[in-house]
């Protein structure tokens, strides 16, 4: 197929790509040294256009979800991706780009036979990472993927940002991988629940029996939604949100006009409640606090979202607590029909979403000492025991020498993929950024590092109005950052904040960024 010229040297720009149409196709182009790459256009991951994003210490970084590849090569780097960037060829003639528009093939090695067996338990987010990246990295062994759920891995966090809004069925949600993925890759799914895992004999026992012995295991189980320890808490319409299930249960009992009370103002409780309310149900929120957020955001932009979600109709109650809960017969079926809180006041309501926190699913693990909370404790490499490791939320590892237990989506990836490595012999250790994202009444934010505490934040643009960026700064290094409509700058710090950033180095790169757009 002939070349087609798409643009000159003088277009390109260190800090960013830039997009091209090749004939019929969309392409990135991106400065690689003094080379240039040609990559596919979208994130592999849910398309964003990765020209928004933002290139830095050699690496493009997708604006949405911050997905990280190679420039040099389009290799991933970073999840929630879970493959490489599609490469066309390029040549550069008299300062003209020219790109080909078929396709580079991608180079396969031949793997020498490995009589190793690998169990990946749990097969969410971090399992599936684990599991592809295991293969991406050249294990040729038997992969064991053990799944709770008849269905492959899938996409969760669309059940609190779109699915409870209607905006998208439960069974539309994106699989992570499709079924023919573990086939042409050799990995066995094996659907079912870990009653034991015998750490020190190394073998893993299914509740109907099966076992599995194994040479090396990674621990993905994540965390099961708490409950509340109530009475009339186990009728049908009082529910916890893990699930496409759970989505249903919720949607079949949130019909437009009804009241729904969400206990708790967790990021999946008030995701859940700006969902709802687009869906036209009618919003009660018990609070834990009077700012939601305000020790994650702080002060200011926790009233901003507060705000946010009283300007559309949902109604925050604190300083009060749940009692019982209380039904009724209906067409032979009890129902929730009132909620009695501690001051007395009786509540009528048709739903009660509990979005209190998640403990640990490790209750099967033998052998092995447990935190308090029920975690596991892993070291930078993720490694829990003797060939042991484990990866996201039931996991407490340390970011800057202390012990956290993060519960993010894509942070649960990234430890997927430094256990896979070293799973293999490699020692990669945690050196990553931890990034999540809400979502709220069409407003989403994105949130950067990991901040308990702070002295200082630096506010570019004003949170009201949700396009704004703010640095949350620790003795004149930034600690954390959240941003709004200002997805390219989050994108650039993702990367250039896995070293030390001070206040004043952070503020130069975001103003010569918009300088330059």
């Amino acid at each position: 197929m002939p070349m087609h010229r798409v643009a000159s040297l003088a277009d390109l720009r260190q800090d960013r790509g830039i997009q091209v149409e090749v004939g019929e196709k969309k392409v990135v182009l991106v400065r690689h040294g003094d080379e240039v790459r040609a990559y596919q256009a979208q994130c592999p991951h849910s398309g964003a256009p990765l020209a928004d994003g933002a290139v830095c210490n050699g690496h493009l970084i997708c604006p949405w979800h911050k997905a990280q590849f190679a420039v040099s090569d389009g290799s991933l780097c970073e999840p929630p991706a879970l493959n490489a960037l599609t490469r066309y060829p390029l040549q550069v003639v008299e300062d003209q780009i020219h790109v080909d528009d078929q396709a580079m093939e991608a180079h396969q090695d031949t793997l020498p036979d490995d009589e190793r067996c690998f169990v990946v338990i749990g097969a969410g987010a971090a399992g599936t990472a684990a599991a592809c990246a295991l293969r991406e990295k050249g294990f040729n062994g038997r992969l064991l993927l053990i799944d709770r759920e008849t269905t492959p891995g899938y996409d969760r966090t669309a059940l609190s940002k779109f699915v409870l809004a209607a905006d998208m069925h439960p069974d539309e949600i994106p699989l992570l991988r499709e079924d023919g993925f573990y086939e042409n890759n050799r990995i066995e799914r094996i659907q079912g629940e870990a009653m034991k895992l015998d750490v020190i004999n190394k073998r893993l026992t299914l509740a109907d029996g099966r076992r599995f012995a194994y040479d090396a295991a990674l621990i993905t189980t994540g965390g099961e939604p708490r409950a509340l320890p109530l009475v009339g808490a186990d009728l049908p319409q009082v529910l916890t949100l893990r699930s496409r299930d759970d989505a249903k249960k919720i949607l079949a009992a949130a019909t437009p006009g009804k009241h729904a009370l969400i206990v708790g103002d967790s990021f999946i409780g008030l995701e859940a409640a700006s969902a709802l309310r687009k869906h036209g149900v009618n919003v009660t929120i018990l609070a834990h606090h009077e700012v939601p957020f305000a020790a994650q955001l702080g002060d200011r932009i926790g009233k901003a979202i507060r705000s946010l979600h009283e300007q559309n109709g949902v109604l925050f109650r604190t300083h009060v607590d749940v009692s019982r809960f209380e039904g009724d017969g209906h067409a032979g079926r009890k129902c929730l029909e009132t909620v009695v809180l501690s001051n007395g006041e009786r509540l009528s309501v048709d739903l009660a979403l509990i979005g209190i926190g998640v403990t640990p699913s490790t209750q099967f693990i033998d052998g092995l000492q447990l935190e308090d909370d029920g975690s596991l404790a892993v070291d930078s490499g993720m490694k829990a025991g003797k060939d042991l490791w484990a990866a996201g939320d039931i996991a407490t590892f340390p970011i800057d020498g202390q012990p956290q237990r993060i519960e993010h989506w894509r942070l649960a990836q990234q430890h997927a993929r430094i256990a896979a490595s070293n799973m293999l012999g490699g020692e990669s250790r945690y050196t990553d950024v931890p990034y999540f994202w809400t979502f709220h009444f069409g407003k989403r934010l994105d949130y950067l590092g990991h901040a308990d505490d702070w002295d200082d934040i630096v506010y570019l643009g004003e949170p009201e109005t949700f396009e704004f960026l703010a640095l949350i700064c620790k003795q004149g290094a930034v600690a954390a950052v959240v941003g709004c409509e200002r997805e390219r700058e989050v994108a650039l710090l993702a990367e250039r904040m896995k070293q030390p950033l001070l206040k004043g180095e952070a503020l130069m790169l975001i103003k010569q960024m918009s300088e330059c757009a």
